[in-house]
């Protein structure tokens, strides 16, 4: 599946990225991600529709404030977590709340949180 951009009213969110007009690494560092693989892994995620993922970003600026995750368990859920830069904590609430609706609506699965 190739990611799906989703307008979450105040936030955006899409793909991460790591080219030469976007990159998400220095966000994903303050949040403690420093894997220089990171945003392949989860490129790789949606082709394997096993572990889909969006930066959740200013809308004006597409920079990233939060990250939310989904992953299908196999039962007919799917795991939606998420974490934010200090201070975008209502970033990651849009996201997550967003993130579930997709999982519900296009996905057909029930979102759980751990």
């Amino acid at each position: 599946m190739e990611p799906i951009e989703i307008n979450a009213g105040t936030w955006y969110l899409r793909a991460l990225r790591a080219d030469d007009r976007i990159d998400d690494r220095p966000a994903l560092a303050e949040g403690g991600i420093t894997d220089p693989c990171y945003v392949a892994l989860r490129t790789a995620g949606w082709a394997e529709e096993c572990h889909f993922s969006w930066a959740v970003c200013e809308p004006t600026t597409a920079e990233m404030v939060a990250e939310v995750d989904a992953r299908p368990t196999g039962d007919g859920t799917a795991e939606v977590t998420g974490w934010a830069r200090e201070g975008y904590e209502p970033a990651l609430e849009a996201g997550l709340t967003t993130v579930r609706r997709f999982v519900e609506g296009a996905l057909g699965l029930r979102p759980t949180t751990d």
